[in-house]
């Protein structure tokens, strides 16, 4: 032990001698109680074998060509969201089978989404697009939500590769909310036990070259209705009662 050490020890007796010698001080140092004995985790079944297949595909994401839409000088933000989701729905229905009623008649919706004043704007599906480095390769990446006729809402994200257009990520489900947070994409969306919601942060993977679902969990709802209070009972003195 260093001087430095064996004061600061000193120092640490002495004043320990201080407050057990009864100064009434209501502020000194209390016991916590006993630690807890910290223990490993515990491997259940462990002979059983592995599985052989997943049992689902959930955030099996595949990077996606998009062709049919250039993209001047590699900037994403020359480029009509309008037109790119066009070009990729037509070529990707994603989660969605081609003869789904949403999917077609998202499709379908999309040919309002006129360029100019003479459409109807209103009923066009695609959202207002955003722009985030998610890559991490210094350029924009663009971010579009397009709104389907079976509530949910359907996100996809795409980069540039080569001068070539490229979905890196694409889901559609009850969505409640969509955060940017760094260079992670969070969605909250609805989930089928009353008041809980599920937080899912989807990040870039440089091996799969897409984003992945790299954190899924189930919470209690921010807005979800509280449990109920029970009223106190009155007390005898406020009861009113006097006879």
């Amino acid at each position: 032990m260093n001087r430095s050490r064996l004061a600061l020890a000193a120092a640490f007796v002495a004043f320990a001698a201080l407050l057990a010698g009864g100064c009434g001080d209501p502020g000194g140092l209390r016991s916590a109680g006993a630690t807890p004995t910290a223990e490993g985790p515990t491997r259940l079944w462990p002979d059983r074998p592995p599985p052989s297949a997943p049992a689902e595909d959930y955030g099996a994401i595949e990077a996606v060509k998009v062709t049919g839409v250039a993209v001047p000088g590699g900037d994403l933000h020359k480029v009509d969201p309008v037109d790119v989701v066009r070009a990729d729905f037509d070529e990707n229905p994603g989660t969605y089978e081609r003869s789904d009623s949403a999917y077609q008649e998202t499709v379908e919706r999309l040919k309002d989404c006129a360029s100019d004043d003479s459409g109807k704007k209103g009923a066009c599906p695609v959202l207002q697009a955003y722009y985030r480095d998610l890559t991490g390769d210094g350029r924009d990446d663009l971010i579009v939500g397009v709104s389907t006729p079976d509530d949910n809402l359907d996100i996809r994200v795409y980069a540039e590769e080569d001068r070539q257009l490229t979905q890196i990520m694409e889901m559609s489900d009850a969505v409640l909310g969509v955060e940017l947070a760094g260079r992670d994409l969070i969605i909250r969306a609805v989930s089928s036990l009353p008041g809980y919601e599920y937080h899912t942060v989807w990040s870039w993977d440089a091996h799969q070259k897409a984003m992945l679902p790299t954190s899924d969990e189930i919470i209690r709802s921010s807005n979800a209705p509280r449990p109920k209070t029970p009223r106190p009972s009155p007390s005898p003195s406020s009861s009113g009662g006097g006879r």
